[in-house]
């Protein structure tokens, strides 16, 4: 199914009075703002003020307990899977790591595998091999270029081991990765942690080219950058910090899965739509088995 040209590719997200109870407190209470697609959203808070799990509620990650939250018109966290398709996750600690043993190569050639498996488009799966591969290539090719990763520049090329990457090169790797699913919403956590001002100014600079191509982003960050829409964590108690500790290790990534085909994505909501409950229930089994399926190494 073809998209609208008309429709804007980046996801509205609209969040008012959205809270989330872990076992010991509230994690985050009280958030409200909204964000039209293309729109650069700007997490600000202290480390344990449940940025990182606000963040995860958004992309249908984690489940909410109070309030109203909306993500191209999909409200949460009634239709999480619907979410979870059109968002991609960057760089989020314990979730979507880069792996230090592979090779920048390794992880585009392993992402793209992955998103290949998961469009869903029958007809992509009978065109030649040759064909599959051009297509493939392109849309690598694509990520890298909206995220600003030059392969050339790096020590060994394509073959430099994510090891190796300076802090700003892994936050670029990861954009792409999460830009070869070509998402409607990218979440990044920690996005300004230990750069030096010129990269972060940088970071900054790609993340809103990212946001006017038109896809949504929701970056965490100690501290907004100027014109962005700042949205605030308040500081949690010490119970609700430990909290949000514990509720980050809970987390879901279903990554891959997120970014179907649409033709898919239609006949996977009309289920999830009939079984709603069911749906809000998969926290967990679920979750962990789309985390193993996204780094192909279950």
């Amino acid at each position: 199914m073809e998209a609208n040209p008309e429709e804007p590719h980046g996801a509205a997200v609209v969040a008012d009075g959205l809270g989330l109870k872990g076992p010991r407190g509230w994690v985050f209470r009280e958030v409200g703002f909204r964000a039209g697609p293309g729109a650069l959203v700007a997490i600000e808070g202290p480390s344990g003020s449940g940025r990182t799990c606000l963040l995860l509620a958004l992309t249908g990650r984690m489940k909410p307990q109070e309030g109203h939250a909306e993500v191209a018109g999909h409200p949460l966290p009634r239709r999480m899977a619907a979410v979870r398709r059109i968002s991609s996750l960057g760089p989020v600690p314990g979730v979507s790591d880069l792996d230090p043993s592979l090779t920048v190569a390794e992880h585009l050639r392993e992402r793209a595998l992955l998103q290949r498996r998961y469009d869903g488009a029958v007809r992509a799966l009978l065109r030649p091999p040759g064909e599959r591969a051009a297509a493939t290539r392109a849309r690598i090719d694509a990520a890298l270029e909206a995220s600003g990763l030059d392969l050339e520049t790096l020590p060994k090329g394509e073959r430099t081991s994510v090891r190796d990457l300076e802090r700003l090169e892994a936050l670029r790797l990861s954009v792409a990765l999460a830009l070869i699913g070509r998402p409607r919403l990218l979440a990044l956590d920690d996005t300004d942690l230990k750069l030096s001002p010129a990269d972060r100014a940088e970071a900054w600079a790609l993340l809103r080219s990212i946001a006017d191509a038109g896809t949504t982003v929701l970056a965490v960050c100690s501290e907004a950058p100027e014109g962005a829409l700042k949205v605030t964590t308040a500081p949690r108690t010490a119970e609700d910090t430990a909290d949000a500790t514990a509720g980050d290790a809970t987390a879901e990534d279903t990554t891959h899965e997120d970014t179907a085909d649409t033709t898919a994505e239609d006949a996977t909501d009309a289920s999830a739509d009939a079984d709603a409950d069911a749906e809000n229930e998969d926290t967990t089994e679920e979750g962990e088995a789309d985390a193993l399926a996204e780094t192909g190494r279950a």
